[in-house]
């Protein structure tokens, strides 16, 4: 593999890119109007402009990026995470045009991209799955009959859904009745299809995921789990591993569960298998993200392991690098996703970045996808950097933290650099107490 195109943006492709450069391996860069002189452009071998910057006129190109990749003569193509990285029909172009994707087959993006067919595909493997309807629900009768047995509060998903995209939670049969057409109506809108299933609402839960790997040699491993319970909006914000509250039975439960739903699909490349577990510590499944995570610096960082160079690796039909008993973790390490967001409101900030600075110190890595001067646009998502910090002990990793954003300086624009201080201050989250609720019941109340 001597040339690969990022079908991606900002600080994801420039984290690819390094990797890449580390390897001999040229890149290819796409770029909108928006993000010409953003640094993962100057970085890549090439970059050519995709298009406008609203992303189906760009980054959704699907068919135009294929053509550069052509154009160019791309080996392979790598999607990043977002945009087109779980899309099994760009996947599936890609690969009878000859291109290595770089990351699981179409099969297996489109079967675990379906919530409802994954779901039942995880029960036939028995993998323990939330309580929830067994299919996807029509009509609001169906719905209303399934909350009844599975008790109420209940998730209404959508199917083919993500990123805390069309989901609500629903109390009783009035909330649910109203928000029945809105959800579908919205699944409908960001991801083609209307569908939407049930499950039960775990109260007091924790969100703890699963990092896997496969090869094309039938080898899978896991590389430890994150802990994601720091959540707005269902969305991430920050991740940790180890997690403070696992016992070591039930990590080691965790794991050979996680294996075992990777196993079913026949998993190749890098996967992430996502879990919610109550207060008990029993764990269903929720969900398997068919490609790199947002997160996946957490579990580089405890393992010292390059996640891209081996998708790379693995790509090219090599095996995993390192048994599983050779797979070790080491301290701790955790990330804090910064926004260009009002940090009250939780909503984008976009505008010029006029000054970007802090200290670097031991354990602290920032992945960046923007420097001074640069602008973040209202069309994408506005992560501005994923600030990793880790140590011997998680008391380390936080301290490192706490220094971080007491240094930070960016100014230009709001941040929710605020919100992590908030958070490194309160005592629940420096014990390890927390769960999905924590943001709204113990730091946002205030």
């Amino acid at each position: 593999m001597q040339r690969i195109l990022i079908a991606n943006r900002g600080e994801i492709a420039l984290r690819i890119i390094k990797t890449c450069q580390r390897m001999g391996v040229e890149t290819i860069a796409i770029y909108s109007d928006a993000d010409e002189s953003l640094p993962y452009v100057q970085a890549a071998t090439k970059a050519v402009r995709i298009g406008e910057p609203p992303v189906m006129k760009s980054y959704l190109k699907g068919e135009e990026i294929i053509r550069v990749a052509k154009e160019l003569g791309a080996d392979a193509i790598h999607p990043g995470y977002g945009f087109l990285s779980e899309n099994a029909d760009f996947a599936e172009m890609a690969e009878k045009d000859g291109f290595t994707f770089i990351g699981p087959d179409s099969e297996t993006i489109r079967l675990m991209g379906d919530k409802v067919a994954s779901r039942t595909t995880m029960e036939q493997a028995g993998v323990p799955v939330v309580p929830g309807s067994s299919g996807g629900v029509e009509t609001i009768e169906a719905a209303a009959r399934i909350a009844t047995e599975i008790g109420y509060p209940v998730m209404l998903k959508a199917s083919s859904g993500g990123g805390g995209i069309g989901m609500v939670k629903c109390h009783g049969q009035t909330e649910l009745e109203k928000s029945f057409a809105s959800v579908k109506a919205r699944a409908k809108a960001y991801f083609g299809s209307d569908a939407v299933f049930l499950e039960k609402f775990i109260e007091n839960a924790r969100h703890i995921e699963v990092q896997v790997f496969g090869d094309s040699h039938g080898n899978i491993v896991h590389l430890f789990e994150r802990d994601c319970s720091i959540q707005r909006r269902n969305q991430k914000v920050v991740e940790e591993s180890p997690s403070p509250f696992l016992s070591e039975g039930t990590r080691n439960k965790l794991f050979e569960t996680a294996l075992k739903a990777a196993k079913a699909v026949s998993y190749k490349n890098a996967g992430t298998i996502e879990f919610i577990f109550d207060e008990d510590e029993n764990f269903y499944f929720l969900e398997m993200n068919t490609r790199l995570q947002v997160e996946h610096p957490v579990t580089e960082e405890i393992t010292g392991i390059d996640l891209v160079e081996w998708q790379i690796l693995a790509a090219s039909g090599e095996k995993i690098p390192l048994t599983q008993s050779e797979i070790t973790s080491q301290g701790h390490a955790i990330e804090f996703r910064l926004y260009a967001e009002d940090p009250v409101r939780f909503l984008p900030s976009p505008g010029k970045i006029n000054a970007f600075s802090f200290e670097k110190g031991n354990g602290t890595r920032i992945d960046s996808g923007y420097g001074e001067e640069n602008t973040v646009t209202p069309y994408y998502d506005p992560m501005i950097a994923k600030c990793i910090f880790s140590g011997e002990s998680r008391a380390i990793a936080l301290s490192n933290a706490t220094k971080f954003f007491d240094g930070l300086t960016i100014e230009g624009i709001k941040t929710n650099a605020p919100l992590f201080k908030q958070i490194l201050q309160n005592k629940d989250f420096t014990q390890g107490n927390y769960t999905t609720a924590f943001l709204n019941e113990a730091v946002l109340k205030n």
